[in-house]
This record gives structure tokens, sequence and C-alpha cells, in this order.
């Protein structure tokens, strides 16, 4: 069954006898939750919770296949650990067929917790926002369809289920009581036509990839495609600009010399082996011998992600970077040697860790070879020996805050301590914009007044155009329609 197949259903970690959740009690029989004796189909909200939901988040699903038979077995591991835990709230899990994905509110990737080439905001589009607030018409929609979910749940939990096929990429799924009562799903794997099918001796209209809900297997009560709740829209109100110049104040980190490193080698060593996760950041420093007979000097740099900046003594001599597709790249840039020797420093720049795929174990990165191309020679480095802040009060209000960041380049930003995340302004997406330029900066960072702002930046760019904002969402639009495909 595909993803878009999963409803609202979640893997709860009560593991067998009776647990007390809100004066209730709560059994579990690995089909559902049994409330005071009855079945029953949890909903956001239906129970309040102390905690956050917490998630199996391994997508697992999308690699299990590079593991053959070993796949499997390791899901119902994972599974079995975390109902294992008995934290007394609900598991979800993401992108796995047998588990089900549902993610109202993703929340930030505070500091360094974004994986490889992701931004802080990735689950922005979500239900409720990265800043907590209503997303329409996502937020609408789902609402119906918990409506549409709580008129056949006591079928669901109780019945049998059965599906056959009532078109040629259409499908029923159809669950009965004992008593009588039964629901059917309508599905459409059709992702450009609608189709006409027949069911129960009624005509049903199916929209491209689409489900409709019949609680009484007669009357439409939801349709997925269908989107019958207004749009709105988010909104910055200025709170704070930071163009004063009086007001920064500015660090220069410094280039390392072969002769200061503390670690030497005489192979080019990987990059995450090397900083354990503690830094984003490594310097690759060596020698490199004047010889009369290299005229016209070429830098020649091969790495495996993600970016790279290079300096031949205090000279800055460019940069290059990958993507979240193309991970490796190549760096050439002539250079001005020196008439004895060149110090050379490369730092490799690893923006989050990966996170999905088979064998993490054995990923590498930073650099993989380094050459110097001479009009009538090459020599290989590769086995030579190598080696902003200002204050700022809180806005006021409680309307959340973020921080935009559009005039910088690329670096890491923390709010009185604690990091904000990684920006990367400068790497635009295919339509010439930054991926992301706000960033959210929770409340509960700040203070009333002497706030502190600092930023790491890389390659430049004007913090005198970096402002602290509200936000906000704008009045609902009465616009109605069907998903996109």
């Amino acid at each position: 069954m595909d993803w878009w197949l999963c409803l609202a259903v979640v893997v709860v970690a009560v593991v067998g006898g009776e647990r007390s959740v809100g004066g209730k009690n709560v059994t579990y029989d690995g089909r559902s939750l049994i409330i005071d004796g009855k079945h029953t189909l949890l909903f956001s909200g239906s129970i309040h919770y102390p905690r956050s939901t917490p998630e199996i988040e391994n997508e697992y699903q999308n690699i299990e296949a590079a593991f053959n038979e070993k796949g499997p077995p390791y899901v119902r591991w994972a599974a079995a650990m975390a109902v294992g835990l008995q934290t007394g709230v609900p598991w979800i899990m993401c992108k796995q067929r047998d588990a089900p994905d549902p993610v109202y509110h993703g929340g930030t990737n505070f500091g360094r917790t974004g994986a490889a080439y992701v931004t802080t905001s990735y689950y922005d589009q979500a239900p409720l926002d990265e800043y907590g607030l209503i997303r329409q018409p996502k937020w609408g929609h789902l609402k119906q369809l918990h409506k549409a979910m709580k008129l056949c749940s006591i079928t669901l939990l109780q019945g049998v289920q059965t599906n056959f096929s009532i078109g040629q990429l259409q499908e029923a799924y159809m669950f009965l009581e004992d008593s009588g009562g039964y629901v059917a799903f309508l599905v459409n794997n059709n992702g450009k036509d609608t189709a006409t099918v027949q069911f129960h001796n009624a005509s049903f209209e199916l929209l491209p990839k689409s489900i409709s809900i019949l609680p009484d297997c007669q009357n439409v009560a939801f349709n997925t495609a269908i989107v019958e709740t207004g749009y709105n829209e988010r909104r910055t109100t200025l709170g704070h600009m930071f163009d004063s110049v009086d007001g920064w104040q500015e660090f220069k980190d410094v280039i390392p010399n072969f002769s200061d490193t503390s670690i030497k080698s005489n192979s080019l060593l990987e990059h995450m082996n090397m900083t354990k996760a503690e830094s984003d950041y490594l310097w690759y420093t060596s020698r490199f011998q004047h010889n009369p007979n290299c005229t016209n000097p070429m830098l020649h740099v091969e790495s495996l992600g993600h970016l790279m900046h290079a300096f031949a003594g205090e000279t800055y001599f460019g940069a290059a970077h990958g993507s979240h597709d193309v991970k490796g790249f190549i760096f050439e840039s002539p250079m001005l040697l020196n008439d004895d020797v060149t110090n050379i420093s490369l730092l490799s720049v690893m923006v989050g860790l990966p996170d999905s795929g088979g064998y993490l174990e054995s990923r590498i990165a930073g650099l993989t070879n380094v050459t110097m191309q001479c009009s009538e020679h090459t020599y290989s480095l590769k086995d030579h020996e190598w080696g902003y802040q200002v204050i700022f009060d809180a806005p006021r209000g409680d309307y959340p805050v973020t921080l935009i960041l559009s005039t910088m380049g690329k670096g890491e930003v923390w709010v009185n301590g604690q990091s904000i995340g990684r920006y990367w302004i400068s790497f635009h997406t295919s339509k010439g914009t930054p991926s992301q330029a706000l960033y959210h900066v929770p409340r509960s960072f700040l203070i009333p007044s002497a706030n502190l702002l600092v930023l790491f930046e890389e390659v430049g760019g004007d913090p005198l155009h970096i402002s602290l904002d509200t936000i906000t969402i704008s009045s609902v639009q009465n616009h109605y329609g069907h998903l996109s495909q």
C-alpha cells in the first residue's frame, strides 16, 4: 500500500497489561488502543499527553532492500525497542509501509542537528509550521479527514478487511463487522486521469491519485483531493534592525600554518572520522616547495563534500561545493607560489551528516585528492604530509520570532549561546533564490534585554541588514480547489 494510503493511525507504546492515563484504563491488543474496554482510534487532541509524541525517524523503508533478508528483522527490532521503552505516549514511524507517518509539527532543526544539505525549517510545510502556527489548507483538510475517520472508527478497529479491483488502476478496501457495519475506501492510483467506477450498484467519480472514504459504503464523506478549506498566508513584522555599525564586533579566525597543526599524517584523512561530529570544519594544511619547472601552477582538489575554501598563505583563492544530490565536487584555481615554500590551507566543511541510505558506516567525506598542475608536470600532494557579535532586546508580545539573514553568506548563528542552526544563503535553488532566509528563534531562547547574537560567517555578508521580526498569519482566503499532483 502506498504511503498516501496510510491514514491517521498510530503505533502505541503500551506493552501488555493495563495502564492508567488521565484516569482511564488503557490497554493495547496489538491492533489498537483499548480505553475503558473500548477499541479507540486515537486522534490528536483526543487525549492530552504531558510530553511530545516520539517518532522512529529512520525512513528505513527507503533502504530496507539494500540489506536483503536482514532488513525486515531490523524493522521489527526497532519497533519492539521503541515500544519496550514504555513511554506511555503514541509512537509514529516515518516512511514504513507497515507503520503510519503523520507529521503534525516537525519543528526546527536547531544547532547542527540538520542532516546533509537540509535546512533548519525542513518540516515547515506540516499542518503546524515550524513556528507552531496553523498552516491552511493542510490543517483544515486534515481536520476534515479526522472527522470522516471518526464516523467509521469502530468498524475500522473491529471489522475484517478485504480488498479487490474496481478498475485498471482503481481498487476498493472494505472493512466489515460481524454486526453488519461496513466502511469502504475507493482508491484511484492513476495520477493523471479521473476515473468513474461502479461500486455496490452505484457510480463514483474518483479524482486522480485520490481516496474516497465511504463510512456507510454508499455516501462519500471525504476525498483526499478535494480541498474545502481556505488558504492563509504567513507574514513578518519588523521587530528590530541590526543596522548599527557600532553595535557589531568582528572577530577573524586564524588561517593555520602547517607547522602549527596538532595532527600530521602522510595521507588525506577522512573528514567525519577526524571531527567525530564535534565540528563542521576540518583544516587540511600542507607545504609546496617552489620548483623552477612549475610554471602556470593550478591547484586541483577533489572532495566528497560538502564545501571547501582554499588559501595560499593568507591569500583566499576561492571555494567550491557540491549539492544535495551530488555531494562531491572538483575545485581548480591558478596559484601564486612563493619563491621558497608556499603554505596551502584547505578548509573542508560539512553541512550536516548523511542520514539516509544503506551502509552509513562506510560513507566518507572530505578531500580525496590534491595536485599541483604545472605546464609540464603534475605534482601529487595526496601523500604529502598534511597536517560577528551584537546585543539586542527581545521583541514585545507573544508572536513567534524569526531572524532574517537574507544578506548573509554561509555559516552558523547563535542566540544567547543556543545555536539556531546553519545558514547558507549564498547557495541558491534552481529559481535563483535562497532555499531559506528566515530562521526560527524560540522565545524561550530570549531574555527581555541584552540578548547576544553571534554569527560565524564563512564567505562574507552584510550584517547591517539582518532583522529580527515577528511572525503572524493573515486572514483566511476563500479559495477552494483540487490538490495538484
